[in-house]
């Protein structure tokens, strides 16, 4: 009657990078923020308290909401939970 349908199966492959197209915007986000010197960052943390984030996962997370007219931050925080994009580009 119906072909069979559940939620609750693995889907392979895992790795969510083949489903972002070669030329989308988050691989020009990507790659763009990939040249920058790490160097860069290094003042911007003094130390101690809790590990940061890597500060050009930061940078690819702005750039790509804002470039998606996403400027709250608890849209970006929501994104990243449900955009694959968004978890592509923060690695999950």
């Amino acid at each position: 009657m119906y072909t069979h349908y559940t939620t609750r199966q693995l889907v392979l492959p895992m790795d969510i990078e083949i489903l972002i197209p070669d030329h989308h915007l988050c691989r020009i986000v990507d790659a763009t923020v990939e040249k920058i010197d790490p160097r860069l960052f290094i003042p911007l943390h003094p130390g101690g308290g809790r590990p940061p984030y890597p500060p050009k996962m930061m940078l690819k997370m702005i750039l790509y909401a804002y470039t998606n007219r996403i400027y709250s931050s608890r849209q970006i925080a929501k994104q990243l939970g449900e955009n694959i994009y968004f978890m592509w580009l923060s690695e999950n």
